[in-house]
């Protein structure tokens, strides 16, 4: 004797071994015994082989036309057996009592369960939808199966290609058209990526990587809503300072200037000046809402997302010929040893009396025209000639701050490599207000040039900075008002700079802390601190009780989290579409072949671009050998390109003289193309690295 009986769900079968009026024991074809209870029980029948009986009822409960069950089956409750003697016959089999049970429970569209073996018809309308249902996902499931076809034919089917990005980065799983991609891959042994190349679904690798990251951070676009500009309403006293800024050509956001007055009387008062929209822009306000929602200008190459509107921006950028809104810190310093005597922070006006432009004066600006007073360029752009004392000095005194900071370091700081600057030729990217409408598609034509980082411009703005957001960290950790830092620890001065409420010391940098101040109008970190910097100027040593943030708040932490995601994702963006264009010039200028320095494993560094790869042939070579490499295939959609070592070009002595000096040179991964100088605070974001100001 067998049971049919019903278990979590299932239908199963069992020889009999021992029964009472509660339950009996069966063993199933595994031999597994189980006890059933007797309200589990649902057939009875002797059968010599049960695993076939059962495929063959399995067979036969396919072939029941469930509308005409549906039909013959009672308004009422009914059980399997009653619903299999009106459709079969009054004498239906075991057998066909069987396969009308395993019909009944496959057929929830129909039939609802009212208990163990007993059944329901569902109504009209609900069996109408279901069915309706059923037949649109079959309809679906045939239109995947034609994508799928299609994609590993090497086609690829229009709806997929409007949805490739959500696709790939953001997908609905449940989407046919992801399906689509996944059955294609598994049916050509390709990635889900591999397979949209192959059918010709990426047409242009840059929008490929633009719109990915515009789908992972402004689904909603780079727009701006229309926003009201609000004005500052304090009544700022004008300073006597004459101010000037360094920066690139392409910066509109000019958030900060440089002042010195007093030269030749021993002792020289220096501003370092700061736009001030914390004046005008309040926490809680719209316009803050936008920057924490963004956190950061976003930099790439011949484009620029920023994190505040143009029209916001313009009202308080440090332009030339304009008094403007300033936190200055005014630093007094002695002339000769140059030691810092006194600091003091005003709000108030500058006068701006030019915005200087690197590409324009890094050549006239050396250290010859700036440490000797006969030495004379054959022309001297006429903006630097009453400038040269201000710019002399503050080269000596950039100069003796460095040395400062490697004194705490316990090193020197070692930027050795270029700066790598990108211009794009044949897109129109001369004004910041004509980008959003003017982005690159690609095809332009690349240019990458060089620009050492140790320029005396560079060091004069970079140490100026750091001055000031170490002096305002420390100033506001006296007063016991919270900010953002940026910190180091001198145990383990290899790991990530961390940030914080605290203000730690910054073993990277070597100053006792370090709180972002110097660009509000470019960082939100930025705009935060300067609020706190401008209540400490207005009350002292009561400005905890009137900061914006306190002690211990939980709004400065969210705000740190969020910044320090977005500032990651930002900063592998900006070096993907990097590698995007250094990858393009190689295609561009038909380079085969590169010198390049080996620096860890199988990497290497190209000597005269921003390009890392990872290269055949270096195995048994020293790091810092000296190799020549010929390129293999670019992949702009993946940016991989490796190379071969043809030839060493140095010999051993060579790269261990050179080991001995690059210990401090390092990358942090085969993107990581420029150096992260984001912690030295140059003035304006060179284009060649990410946020750097």
């Amino acid at each position: 004797m067998h049971l049919l009986f019903e278990e979590s769900g299932k239908i199963l079968t069992g020889r009999v071994l021992s029964q009472s009026d509660v339950s009996t024991q069966v063993e199933q074809d595994s031999g597994k015994r189980v006890k059933v209870k007797a309200v589990n029980i649902l057939l009875k029948v002797d059968l010599s082989d049960p695993a076939s009986w059962m495929a063959e009822a399995t067979e036969l409960s396919h072939g029941i036309e469930l509308d005409i069950a549906w039909e013959f089956a009672p308004d009422d409750e009914f059980g399997f057996a009653d619903l299999a003697r009106e459709y079969f016959s009054a004498h239906a089999t075991p057998l066909e009592q069987a396969a009308m049970m395993l019909a009944l429970y496959n057929a929830p569209h129909y039939f609802r369960r009212a208990g163990k073996g007993r059944f329901r018809k569902a109504a009209a309308d609900i069996v109408a939808q279901a069915l309706a249902a059923i037949e649109k996902k079959k309809q679906i499931t045939l239109q995947i199966q034609e994508w799928v076809t299609s994609l590993s034919e090497g086609q690829c089917p229009p709806p997929i290609r409007d949805q490739l990005y959500k696709i790939l980065f953001k997908p609905d799983k449940n989407a046919p058209e992801y399906k689509a991609v996944v059955g294609a891959s598994r049916a050509t042994h390709l990635g889900p990526l591999d397979v949209l190349i192959k059918a010709g679904a990426i047409d242009s690798p840059y929008q490929f990587h633009w719109r990915r990251f515009l789908l992972e951070n402004f689904p909603k676009g780079t727009g701006f809503t229309t926003h009201d500009v609000p004005f500052i309403t304090d009544e700022l006293p004008l300073s006597a300072a004459r101010a000037f800024s360094i920066d690139d050509s392409s910066t509109t956001e000019i958030d900060d200037a440089l002042s010195v007055q007093g030269l030749g009387t021993g002792k020289v008062l220096m501003g370092i000046h700061i736009a001030a929209p914390g004046l005008a822009i309040l926490p809680g306000s719209a316009l803050d809402q936008l920057c924490r929602t963004r956190l950061s200008t976003v930099y790439m190459p011949g484009h620029k997302i920023t994190m505040l509107p143009d029209e916001v921006v313009q009202n308080y950028t440090l332009m030339e010929g304009q008094d403007c809104p300033a936190v200055s810190l005014y630093v007094t310093l002695d002339e000769a040893t140059l030691d810092i005597t006194a600091t003091q922070t005003q709000l108030e006006r500058v006068h701006i009396e030019s915005n200087l432009r690197h590409e324009q004066l890094d050549a006239v600006v050396t250290t010859d025209w700036l440490e000797r007073p006969d030495f004379i360029h054959e022309i001297d752009p006429q903006p630097l000639l009453h400038k040269r004392k201000q710019l002399s000095f503050l080269y000596r005194l950039a100069q003796h701050l460095k040395a400062q900071r490697e004194i705490i370091r316990g090193k020197p700081e070692n930027f050795s490599r270029p700066e790598y600057t990108y211009q794009l030729l044949g897109h129109a990217n001369a004004a910041a207000k004509e980008w959003e409408d003017n982005q690159p598609d690609g095809t332009e034509t690349v240019h990458i040039g060089e620009r050492v980082r140790s320029t005396p411009l560079n060091l004069i703005v970079s140490e100026a900075m750091i001055l000031a957001n170490s002096t305002w960290g420390g100033w506001l950790a006296e007063l016991g008002v919270p900010a953002i830092y940026r910190s180091q620890s001198s145990m383990a001065p290899g790991v990530k700079v961390r940030m914080g409420t605290k203000a730690l010391a910054h073993a990277g940098m070597g100053v006792k802390s370090y709180a972002w101040s110097s660009s509000p109008l470019r960082r939100y970190t930025d705009l935060v601190n300067q609020w706190q910097i401008i209540a400490c100027a207005r009350y002292g040593k009561t400005a905890a009780l009137a900061a914006p943030f306190k002690p211990k708040d939980a709004d400065l932490f969210a705000i740190i989290s969020s910044f320090d995601a977005a500032y990651s994702s930002y900063k592998d963006f900006q070096n993907a579409i990097e590698r995007f264009w250094i990858l393009k010039y190689v295609q561009q200028q038909g380079i085969v072949e590169v010198e390049a320095t080996l620096f860890k494993d199988n990497l290497v560094r190209a000597d005269h671009l921003p390009l890392v790869m990872l290269v055949a042939g270096a195995q048994n070579l020293p790091r810092w050998s000296r190799v020549m490499v010929r390129l293999g295939d670019i992949d702009l959609v993946s940016l991989n390109v490796y190379g071969t070592v043809t030839a060493r070009l140095d010999t051993t002595e060579d790269a261990s003289a050179s080991d001995d000096e690059q210990e401090d040179d390092t990358l942090a991964g085969p993107i990581a193309i420029c150096v992260d100088v984001s912690d030295t605070e140059p003035a304006s974001p060179p284009t060649g690295d990410f946020l750097a100001s």
